[in-house]
């Protein structure tokens, strides 16, 4: 994979050099922070469409506080403490499916459960992160809250690739079912679709693009991405398709431009929060738009 990754470093840099490409992409650490966004962008505004159709905005926010915990028990049980993934991802993935097994089997509602359990996951996860800055310099996990996506390395950007991957495939085979299952699950059962397998395929795909997007975009901030550019297609959308594409474009070109304008103009801005903040004004551009229409 490295030799892929300088493959793709050469060609930016290149690219730059002879003035096609901003400056800034003569640097290493922005190329990979480039790299990240392609992946990022493309994945979470495909996957986001579905959540916004489901109604699952504040499950993926669950899923983003619960990572915190899984980081606290990853760093307490040895792990890294720069890449907790085990714990980080098994944590994560278990709860999301014991929230979604919950769900099926209290019929109690949805924002309840997700209430409770992100209530719990908090209050755990910052009794964890007492025990651990004992230990530990806690700004190390400041990365981990708020990303940085501009120190991502080449295991990283692995990582992400293979968890873009998985998504990707499982997504584009499944979409259909996915969403049938979602808004109407009668009518999915009568079409012989497995409802509640379905839901758990799905939340486990939400989960592992989620975790995967931690380190780069941040806990606080990747369901931000995951539902903006999706809320955002939505607004201007006239058909599924195009629900899908406008919401792809949206969240790749607010990554992109949240990485390469900040150092451009040079702001002394997050990447992160460069990121939603130009998803926020798509948002809000579309938003207005429909107004317009609707007027």
């Amino acid at each position: 994979m490295e030799m892929i990754y300088d493959l793709f470093r050469h060609l930016i840099q290149n690219l730059a050099q002879a003035g096609i490409l901003p400056d800034s992409l003569t640097y290493t650490f922005v190329i990979n922070a480039l790299l990240c966004a392609l992946l990022i962008g493309p994945t979470l505004g495909a996957i986001g469409t579905l959540v916004v159709a489901k109604r699952m905005a504040f499950f993926s926010s669950a899923i983003g506080n619960a990572a915190l915990t899984g980081i606290a028990i990853g760093i307490l049980l040895g792990e890294p403490v720069a890449s907790p993934y085990v714990s980080l991802f098994a944590f994560s993935i278990l709860f999301a499916i014991f929230l979604n097994f919950a769900k099926n089997r209290s019929g109690m509602s949805h924002d309840t459960l997700i209430g409770v359990f992100l209530a719990a996951s908090l209050a755990l996860g910052s009794t964890l992160m007492l025990g651990v800055s004992k230990t530990i310099n806690v700004h190390i996990l400041d990365n981990f809250l708020f990303g940085s996506i501009i120190t991502a390395s080449s295991d990283d950007i692995t990582l992400l690739v293979v968890a873009v991957v998985a998504t990707i495939v499982i997504g584009i085979k499944n979409y259909n079912r996915f969403l049938l299952s979602g808004l109407n699950p009668s009518l999915a059962s009568v079409r012989q679709v497995p409802v509640m397998k379905y839901d758990y395929i799905f939340v486990i795909l939400i989960a592992l693009i989620t975790v995967a997007s931690v380190k780069i975009v941040g806990a606080v901030l990747v369901e931000a991405l995951l539902i903006i550019p999706a809320a955002a297609a939505r607004n201007i959308s006239r058909s599924l398709k195009s629900f899908v594409l406008w919401s792809v474009l949206i969240s790749t070109t607010s990554a992109v431009v949240g990485i390469i304008l900040p150092m451009q103009l040079e702001l002394s801005i997050p990447t992160g929060g460069a990121i939603i903040i130009v998803a926020t004004i798509f948002f809000i551009a579309t938003l207005l738009l429909r107004i317009i229409r609707r007027q």
